[in-house]
C-alpha cells in the first residue's frame, strides 16, 4: 500500500511539472495540460469550495502544487536554452504528451452521457479556439513597462491560463513583453516580480473557479467536450512550422512525439488506475 501511495504521489508530481510547464513554455495551456492528466475537475473544485473535503484534497492536490512549482522554477533555467537549441523537438514532445492522454480525457468527458451537441461544442470550440489562439498569435502590441502593477496583471494572464483551458498565457506574455523579463525574474528568485505575478494569478484563479466549478455542476458534458474543444486547438497551434519533416529532422521529430506519447499513456494508466485516491 505504501509503495502502491509512493507511486500515485510521485505521478502526481510529474504531472504538476508538465502543468507547471504550460505556465512557461509558448503555445502550451496549463489549464489544457490539467485537464489532460485529470487534475483539473478536482483542482477547480478545491478552489471553489476548500472547505468542503479540505485534507483529501489537500493531500491529493499538494504533490501536483509541487510538482507545477519545481516545473515553473527549473524550466525558467532551461527554457531559454532548449527552446532555442531544440525547440522543434520539445513542443513534439509535448504534442504527444498530449495526444497519449486524449484517450482518458475522451473518456471521462463522456461520462455523464454524450449526445450529438455535445460533439458540436466540441468542434465548435476547436475551430473558434484556434481562430481565436491564432488572432493571439498574429496580435502587435508594445511591450509594457515593468512594475509591480504590470507583473500583477501578467499574474493575472497566468490565473487565466490556469482556469480556462487551451488558454496560453505565456504567448499572450510574449506580446506583452513580459515572457523574458518574468522567466528571468523566476530564475533569479526575484520577490519584486514573483509576489505581484503571484497574487494577480491567485484573484484570478479564486475569482473565476467558483464560475467553473458551478459550470460543471449544471453542464458537466457540455464543458468537458469545450475543454476537448480547446486541447485540440492549443494543441495544434504548438505544431511547429517550416520545418523539413522529410529529412533526418523527421526521424528526431517523430522519437519525440512517441516518447511524449507513451509518458502521456503511462500518466493516464495511472490516473484511471488510481482514479479519486
Amino acid at each position: 500500500m505504501r509503495q502502491r501511495d509512493a507511486g500515485d504521489w510521485t505521478a502526481r508530481f510529474v504531472k504538476g511539472m508538465f502543468i507547471g510547464s504550460g505556465f512557461i513554455l509558448p503555445g502550451v495551456s496549463g489549464g489544457a495540460l490539467a485537464a489532460v492528466f485529470g487534475v483539473y475537475e478536482r483542482l477547480i473544485g478545491f478552489l471553489a469550495h476548500p472547505t468542503r473535503d479540505f485534507k483529501r484534497d489537500l493531500l491529493f492536490l499538494m504533490p501536483v502544487g509541487l510538482g507545477g512549482a519545481c516545473g515553473v522554477f527549473f524550466l525558467s533555467f532551461a527554457v531559454s536554452y532548449f527552446l532555442e537549441a531544440y525547440e522543434v523537438q520539445v513542443l513534439w514532445f509535448f504534442i504527444g504528451c498530449i495526444l497519449g492522454t486524449v484517450p482518458m480525457l475522451w473518456k471521462q468527458a463522456g461520462r455523464k452521457g454524450r449526445t450529438p451537441l455535445h460533439l458540436a461544442v466540441m468542434v465548435s470550440a476547436a475551430i473558434w479556439g484556434y481562430v481565436l489562439l491564432l488572432l493571439g498569435k498574429h496580435a502587435s502590441t508594445g511591450a509594457l513597462p515593468r512594475n509591480p502593477a504590470t507583473w500583477l496583471l501578467s499574474g493575472g494572464v497566468i490565473g487565466l491560463g490556469v482556469v480556462v483551458p487551451g488558454l496560453s498565457p505565456s504567448n499572450f506574455l510574449i506580446y506583452l513583453g513580459m515572457y523574458k523579463p518574468m522567466t528571468d525574474g523566476i530564475k533569479a528568485l526575484d520577490p519584486a516580480v514573483i509576489i505581484p505575478l503571484g497574487a494577480g494569478m491567485i484573484a484570478v484563479v479564486l475569482t473565476l473557479s467558483k464560475v467553473m466549478d458551478a459550470l460543471f455542476a449544471r453542464a458537466y458534458a457540455g464543458l468537458f467536450h469545450f475543454i476537448l474543444g480547446m486541447v485540440a486547438a492549443s494543441t495544434a497551434m504548438i505544431i511547429p512550422q517550416g520545418v523539413d519533416y522529410l529529412g533526418a529532422d523527421a526521424v528526431v521529430c517523430a522519437a519525440a512525439l512517441a516518447g511524449g506519447a507513451a509518458l502521456g499513456c503511462r500518466m493516464s494508466s495511472l490516473e484511471t488506475a488510481h482514479k479519486g485516491i
